[in-house]
C-alpha cells in the first residue's frame, strides 16, 4: 500500500497556505458502517465534511448524525435518489457556497484512504493544479486487487475519455477519488454536469472548456466483496455516444468558437477529404460488384488518395491536441 503522509505535514501544509479551506464531500447509498472508519480516518487538515444522503434506505443521514460526534460533519438528504454524480454535485454546490478553497471527494464503502488526502491537495494548494484524481494505473503492483474485466472496462473507458476530454496525459477516468479548487467549482456550470456513472468523465471535460490543468495522483487499487454497481458491458457502448458528443463540442469550443488554430484548419480539410474517399470508394465497389467486373486502377486512386491526405491531416491535428494541454493552472486567473 501507498504509505500515507504524515498528519501533521498535511495540516502544516494546509496552515501555510493563506489558511486555506479544505473540505471532503462523501456521497452515500448503502454505504452501511463504512461512512464511519472513512470519516473517522479523515485527518485534521480538513476542515469541513458534507455527508450526502442519496435518499439512502439504510438512513445514513441519519444514523450519521446519532452516532457521529465529529463537529466537521455536516448532513445533506436527497428526497430522490439522483445517483452518485448527483450527491457530489450537492456536496459540491454547498462546500463552493461556504468557501471551500479545495474539495476532495471520497466514497463512503471505504475504498478510497483518506489518508492520501495530503497528496491529492498538495499540487492544488501549491498552484500546480486545479484538479486531482486517483490513478490505480500507475504502478503494476497496484493492479492487483483489480478484477480483469474492470481492469479491461477501465482501460477501454480511459482511452474513450482521452479523445473527449483532451487530457491526454490521464488515465483511470472512473476513479472517483478527486479533489478540485474550488474556484473552479463557482465557476463551472454544475447543473449540466451527468449525474450518474459518466460523472467523473463528463467533469474532466468540462474541466478542459475551463482550460484546467488535471494531474494523476498514483494510488492502489482496492476492493472487497462488493458488487460493482458498473457493468462494463453496458455502459461503454453508452459512455461511447456520449463521448462523441463531448468530443465534438470540444472540438468546436477549442477550435471554432474560441481560437482557429493549425489543429483547425487540418480538421477542415481531412475530415471532408476522408469521409469523401471513403464514400466514394464504397461506391465505386458496389458499382463494379454489381456490374461484375474489377475497378479500375484509376478509381481506386482516385478512391485512396483523399483518404491518405485526409488521414494524415487528421493525425496532424491529433496530434496538436496531444500537445495542446493546459499548463497554467486556471484558477489563479478566475480567483
Amino acid at each position: 500500500m501507498t504509505a500515507p503522509a504524515p498528519a501533521t505535514d498535511a495540516l502544516a501544509l494546509v496552515t501555510a497556505h493563506d489558511a486555506a479551506i479544505v473540505a471532503v464531500v462523501i456521497p452515500c447509498y448503502r454505504v452501511g458502517d463504512a461512512v464511519f472508519r472513512v470519516i473517522k480516518g479523515i485527518g485534521p487538515e480538513v476542515h469541513r465534511i458534507y455527508v450526502i444522503d442519496d435518499c439512502c434506505p439504510e438512513k445514513t443521514g441519519d444514523r450519521v448524525e446519532q452516532d457521529c460526534d465529529d463537529p466537521r460533519v455536516v448532513v445533506v438528504r436527497h428526497p430522490v435518489n439522483k445517483g452518485v454524480g448527483g450527491a457530489v454535485i450537492t456536496g459540491y454546490t454547498h462546500a463552493a457556497s461556504d468557501g471551500a478553497t479545495v474539495v476532495i471527494k471520497l466514497d463512503g464503502d471505504g475504498q478510497m484512504d483518506p489518508t492520501l488526502i495530503p497528496r491529492f491537495i498538495r499540487p492544488i494548494l501549491e498552484g500546480r493544479a486545479d484538479y486531482t484524481k486517483g490513478n490505480r494505473f500507475y504502478r503494476l503492483s497496484s493492479l492487483r486487487g483489480m478484477p480483469p474485466i474492470r481492469l479491461f472496462g477501465n482501460a477501454v473507458l480511459s482511452f474513450l475519455t482521452k479523445f473527449s476530454s483532451g487530457y491526454w496525459q490521464v488515465f483511470d477516468p472512473t476513479n472517483g477519488y478527486t479533489a478540485i479548487h474550488g474556484a473552479l467549482l463557482r465557476h463551472m456550470p454544475l447543473d449540466k454536469v451527468a449525474q450518474d456513472y459518466f460523472f467523473e468523465s463528463d467533469m474532466l471535460f468540462r474541466l478542459n472548456t475551463l482550460r484546467a490543468v488535471v494531474r494523476d495522483i498514483p494510488m492502489d487499487a482496492v476492493y472487497a466483496d462488493e458488487v460493482s454497481g458498473l457493468k462494463i458491458g453496458k455502459v461503454i457502448p453508452r459512455f461511447l455516444a456520449r463521448h462523441t458528443v463531448n468530443l465534438a463540442k470540444r472540438i468546436f469550443y477549442n477550435y471554432f468558437l474560441r481560437d482557429f488554430q493549425v489543429a483547425s484548419l487540418a480538421l477542415m480539410l481531412g475530415l471532408p477529404l476522408t469521409v469523401t474517399g471513403m464514400l466514394f470508394g464504397i461506391s465505386a465497389w458496389h458499382e463494379s460488384a454489381v456490374q461484375g467486373v474489377a475497378t479500375p486502377a484509376g478509381t481506386v486512386m482516385l478512391a485512396a488518395l483523399p483518404i491518405l491526405i485526409g488521414s494524415q491531416l487528421l493525425m496532424l491535428a491529433m496530434a496538436y491536441d496531444m500537445q495542446n494541454q493546459p499548463t497554467l493552472p486556471a484558477h489563479k486567473d478566475i480567483e
